[in-house]
């Protein structure tokens, strides 16, 4: 596992009605620091939302409520004594997890599977609309040993 990366199976509580599921707790340590803002997006299958990074101390926290989603965490920190390694990760409604993601990491994920995906993040820094703490790569670069448009198999 990426140094700082850390992963939470989050409880799925169902009845016959559905079910209800915790995905924030401030007595998780995954959540410290505590978020500042959260979000959700949706993306549609296929979809790869990827690279990008956060050089403001930023940490993201990934939840797939719906659907499911591939994320790819690679550090290429110099200080790292996980430099250079990419974790993968397959969460959503078959598996449901809490991803906390060093910002200074590239991350991003790709929507698998027949129907669309929702992200909810749990960022610890505001989002500055006027200076955005981002640093993007294509989702194809040659810098980050990960093919998302690799074929299934196995």
């Amino acid at each position: 596992m990426i140094h700082d990366v850390e992963c939470r199976d989050l409880q799925v509580n169902a009845d016959e009605r559905g079910h209800l599921v915790e995905v924030f707790r401030e007595d998780w340590d995954e959540y410290d620091p505590e978020p500042a803002m959260s979000y959700y997006s949706l993306t549609y299958p296929g979809v790869v939302r990827a690279w990008h990074k956060h050089n403001r101390g930023q940490i993201d926290h990934f939840v797939c409520p719906k659907g499911r989603i591939k994320v790819g965490v690679y550090d290429d920190r110099e200080d790292s004594p996980t430099q250079d390694e990419l974790n993968t990760f397959v969460i959503g409604e078959h598996n449901q997890q809490v991803i906390r993601i060093p910002g200074d990491c590239w991350h991003g994920f790709k929507a698998i599977g027949d129907e669309p995906a929702i992200l909810l993040n749990y960022p610890t820094n505001l989002y500055d609309y006027d200076d955005p703490d981002e640093e993007r790569l294509p989702y194809d670069t040659d810098e980050i040993p990960l093919d998302w448009e690799a074929p299934v198999h196995g």
